[in-house]
């Protein structure tokens, strides 16, 4: 079952989680460490989710383009793939073929970093400065399936560009909306 529902709004200024996990394509692990002293986009999402479909490809051009600006980024998929298997990591391999992604696909299988970040839905956008605190989270944009808004990316990419001119980031950040991330049988967080 999907629900709609949105980000939890971690509180801006807090420091990046620690994580590593396995990358879909190559199978090495990524951790946060990798990308000491840059700045970082950390996005929940999976492969079916209706809301990540709706966004992907603009997303994809997006993210690939801030990476040659300066910016890093990493998806992550912690859903539950015993019961979402169009989640596997071979799926994952395949989505990141399919769209081009330049950036790593993380697989979360026990969701901690997923829980760390107190991400809720696919996707999850979290922004981070080259001092690993939190400057942005929220929406990629307006657009979601079915409401006619085009997919611009709007959101996400003022807060990118305020961040590398240094400029102060938006005070307004509008909660992401998506698909709850499934959470394995008795995983689930607190705080959803």
């Amino acid at each position: 079952m999907m629900s709609r529902t949105p980000s939890t709004m971690l509180e801006i200024g807090t420091q990046a989680p620690n994580f590593e996990l396995p990358e879909a394509v190559s199978g090495h692990s990524v951790s946060l460490a990798d990308f000491t002293g840059k700045p970082l986009l950390v996005v929940f999402s999976c492969n079916h989710c209706p809301y990540v479909i709706h966004i992907l490809k603009s997303f994809t051009e997006y993210a690939n383009a801030a990476q040659r600006q300066g910016i890093s980024v990493v998806m992550i998929n912690a859903n539950d793939v015993d019961n979402y298997p169009a989640d596997s990591p071979e799926k994952m391999l395949e989505l990141s073929g399919t769209y081009g992604f330049e950036f790593p696909y993380l697989y979360d299988q026990s969701q901690s970093t997923a829980i760390a970040y107190e991400a809720a839905c696919t996707p999850d956008f979290f922004l981070f400065n080259h001092h690993h605190e939190l400057v942005y989270r929220g929406q990629y944009d307006t657009s979601r399936p079915g409401n006619h808004e085009l997919v611009s990316g709007a959101d996400l990419k003022a807060a990118t560009q305020a961040l590398l001119s240094g400029d102060a980031l938006p005070v307004n950040q509008l909660p992401s909306m998506g698909c709850n991330i499934k959470w394995r049988e008795g995983n689930e967080p607190t705080y959803f």
